[in-house]
């Protein structure tokens, strides 16, 4: 059962409000009177509440982190990565789902504001274009995950999108890959655009271009990307490389290049991003441009940590890393 300050108010002989004062430590209540209330209290298995105390500091402890889903592989490994820095410091992670759909988004947003938070996380964000505004409004840091913005008072932790873009056309290439495809993720993402502009600067640089009969749109998931692969099979010729904007795109595009009867990499050769832990375990296990989950979600609270006590603290963005498997190693020894 839990314990109200009104009832110890009650067994104590005293006004609500002496209770509240005596538990903060006010100077208004005589210590003898306090420290018999605290005492008390204690007896009694009195917890205070946080939120309790969020209304009378207009603090919770307590960051906020908005994500798309769960169910995503590597927003998992970023939450991981967030709660643990946060607990390190004495703070708890509340987590909302946007399900990707903008206005979900900032509804989570000010119903963490609401709720006091005191600093919130976004990952790739739907609604970038309005946390200008929106921070003016809530007075509380925002720092965005795998979105960047130029906006004044915005932060984000990013990867360097257009290098992973480049990292993975240029493997392809070193393998011998001419006919590079392309499965991108939301029309709308920043991440899906920057690395689709580093892999036409990569296929540039080889005096190749690339075809709109080998670029497809999906939705960072696999069933996307089991779609779009099965889309782009009708074209002719096929292309001989296919990179996709994450590892679940690249799963469904593996699962629909094997009904169609092609080889991998023997006839396609597939190129992931995130280096999610099932990547290692598909088949065959797919080669992938490797993101710092745990480091982005870290560097996200102590970005937020440092806000919050008022200290400055400028953007952050990573560079990928390629890690090769067996999705391109060809038959000929591959990349070396």
């Amino acid at each position: 059962m839990v314990v109200s300050i009104k009832e110890i108010a009650r067994r104590a002989g005293v006004s609500h409000s002496t209770v509240s004062r005596a538990l903060h430590q006010s100077p208004l209540v005589r210590p003898d009177t306090a420290v018999r209330i605290r005492t008390l209290a204690e007896e009694m298995g009195y917890v205070p509440s946080a939120i309790g105390r969020g209304l009378a500091t207009r603090s919770t402890h307590t960051l906020g982190l908005v994500v798309t889903t769960i169910a995503d592989p590597f927003v998992s490994e970023v939450v991981r990565g967030a709660e643990e820095l946060a607990m390190d410091h004495g703070y708890s992670v509340f987590l909302c789902q946007s399900g990707a759909q903008p206005q979900r988004e900032l509804a989570a947003v000010r119903a963490l504001h609401e709720n006091r938070v005191v600093g919130v996380i976004v990952t790739s964000s739907r609604v970038g274009d309005l946390y200008g505004p929106l921070l003016a409004q809530m007075k509380v840091p925002i720092v965005l995950i795998n979105n960047e913005r130029s906006d004044p008072g915005i932060w984000f932790v990013s990867i360097d999108d257009r290098h992973g873009g480049m990292l993975a056309t240029e493997h392809l290439l070193r393998i011998g890959r001419r006919r590079i495809g392309f499965i991108a993720g939301w029309p709308e993402a920043t991440s899906s655009i920057g690395r689709l502009r580093g892999c036409v600067e990569a296929l540039d640089r080889h005096a190749l271009r690339a075809s709109p009969y080998w670029t497809a749109s999906a939705n960072g998931r696999m069933d996307g990307g089991y779609a779009a692969a099965a889309d782009m099979l009708s074209c002719r010729p096929l292309p001989d490389g296919l990179f996709c904007y994450n590892d679940l795109t690249a799963i469904g595009a593996l699962k629909a290049l094997r009904e169609h009867g092609l080889r991998v990499p023997n006839d396609i050769a597939v190129v992931g991003f995130d280096d999610i832990a099932v990547a290692a375990f598909t088949c065959p296990p797919l080669t992938t441009v490797a993101q710092p989950r745990l480091d982005m979600g870290r560097l996200a609270v102590c970005m937020l940590l440092d806000l919050i006590a008022g200290r400055s603290v400028e953007s952050q963005t990573l560079e990928g890393s390629l890690v090769i498997r067996e999705s391109t190693l060809a038959a000929q020894g591959g990349d070396q």
